[in-house]
């Protein structure tokens, strides 16, 4: 079984439920919903979709709905592209006006009284630079530092300037209506600067797990309050290379994953992890070596983007995906990392999850079978990354489409049976039938009984060797 999982983004590449069928087969785990492109109509499509998808290959996908935040982009430019010469002047005004050399029109309004003199700007991500020289009114003059060419709606920068927006804009609230309406899974907040502005989203859309995106230097420097309030993570590190400079990223990568595994949380790695593959049919050697650090890392889930959502070869890429990440797993380089990180969870469902963590390790376990009615017991054991298989059992859809994100959770459906026999036949028959296990091998069991009228939580561990006559007995009946 391969541990870390695949988000692949979803767009015109991947239309239609036979090709997402085919993404799910190759190894997508989680589908991500841009928010940034389409409108509601084609999202709903799309959503629907997915559902078929998911139904027939009978596998639990979780439904990421990506939300834009304060996204600043130019407008249209005349003819197309602009030359912006290096000591060039250009002016920055806001509206919808086709730009030239001399002025560009953008998109954010409060962008005159957000900067001030000598702060850069960066436009299309970072490959040209203004620097501002005075604002005047609703013009922003500045100064080319680095030049080229600049195309319609190229994104924009303001790595030295604290946007005086939200968070979560008004388009992102009818999205996040839009999330809520369609079922999905997790939403996630773009340009996160603070633990804040993850609370507004809680507020509109209590139920639905919130995905903080790490890209702005505000949410790296506040990183374990925007963490806790988080219900998980995703390294945006497009914007975060672009705002707190590109050599800074990796070390801001292994500090999130560590961080947020101590909280049990999922964290997403995202941004031209196979770039190249939009367009051609392998990675470069070191797109391979990027996805297999980040595997080494410990993050829970990879993330394509363009690679899937536009590119040529949305399948193949997915699947080449899977191959790098079963190839690094394979070599068993991963448990180099401690086993049992310092959580910060110290409940019984805790304890149970770092017992059964050990356990597998010193008994060499085939098998750790979860059952969780929230998904918290199946994060806790998760997050200890044990040796041996990890299967998530829950009665509810919901619950296991959010497990499929979180790193080694293999999600099946299945209740909770009265006594402690009853759990353990179940999960020993639910096992075998997906040949999961064999019969000999040693397994572990955790679930929850309650006595007298103590709240139902995780409290119990039962190990066990899967027995030959319950094989026997799946077989007959098949």
């Amino acid at each position: 079984m391969r541990n870390v999982k695949i988000v692949a983004t979803l767009g015109p590449a991947t239309a239609g439920v036979e090709r997402l069928q085919q993404m799910i087969e190759a190894g997508m785990d989680a589908a991500r919903f841009n928010f940034s492109h389409g409108d509601a109509d084609s999202h709903r499509r799309m959503f629907a979709d997915l559902c078929e998808a998911r139904a027939r290959s009978g596998r639990f996908v979780a439904a990421i709905g990506d939300l834009c935040g304060p996204k600043i982009r130019l407008s249209m430019v005349k003819g197309g592209e602009a030359e912006l010469k290096e000591d060039a002047l250009v002016t920055l005004l806001g509206g919808d006006g086709p730009g030239d050399e001399t002025r560009l029109y953008h998109s954010y309004a409060p962008l005159a009284r957000d900067v001030r003199p000598g702060d850069p700007i960066l436009i299309d991500d970072g490959r040209l630079r203004l620097s501002v020289l005075d604002i005047d009114g609703d013009a922003v003059r500045c100064r080319v530092e680095v030049g080229g060419t600049v195309r319609d709606r190229k994104g924009l920068n303001l790595p030295g300037s604290r946007l005086s927006t939200p968070a979560l804009t008004e388009k992102d609230k009818l999205d996040l209506q839009l999330a809520r309406e369609l079922g999905m899974d997790y939403v996630a907040l773009s340009f996160v600067r603070g633990p804040e502005d993850l609370l507004a989203v809680r507020r509109l859309a209590p139920e639905l797990p919130v995905l903080a995106k790490i890209e702005k230097p505000e949410a790296v420097a506040d990183l374990p309050a925007v963490l806790e309030a988080s219900d998980g993570c995703m390294i945006a590190r497009g914007d975060l290379g672009v705002e707190l400079g590109h050599e800074k990223v990796p070390v801001v990568q292994k500090r999130t994953i560590a961080e947020i595994r101590a909280l049990a949380k999922p964290v997403i790695t995202a941004t031209q992890m196979l770039d190249s593959m939009a367009v051609n049919p392998i990675p470069t050697r070191a797109e391979v070596s990027d996805v297999a650090n980040a595997v080494l890392d410990g993050t829970d889930a990879v993330m394509l983007s363009a690679e899937t959502s536009v590119g040529r070869y949305p399948v193949r890429t997915v699947r080449t995906m899977a191959a790098i990440i079963e190839e690094i797993e394979a070599t068993g380089d991963m448990y180099r990392q401690p086993i049992h990180p310092v959580m910060r969870d110290r409940s019984f469902s805790g304890a149970i999850a770092e017992a059964v963590t050990r356990a597998a390790a010193e008994f060499d376990l085939r098998a750790v079978a979860v059952y969780t009615e929230s998904g918290r017991s199946g994060a806790l054991v998760s997050a200890h990354r044990p040796r041996a298989s990890l299967i998530a059992f829950s009665r509810h859809d919901r619950v296991l489409n959010r497990l499929a994100l979180y790193w080694g959770v293999k999600p099946l459906r299945g209740s909770w049976t009265e006594g402690v026999r009853g759990v353990v036949d179940q999960a020993e028959r639910e096992m075998l039938a997906y040949d999961l296990v064999r019969p000999g091998d040693d397994i572990a069991v955790t679930f929850g009984l309650k006595l007298g009228d103590e709240p139902f939580q995780t409290n119990m561990m039962k190990l066990w060797k899967v027995r030959e006559a319950s094989a026997e007995s799946l077989e007959r009946e098949e």
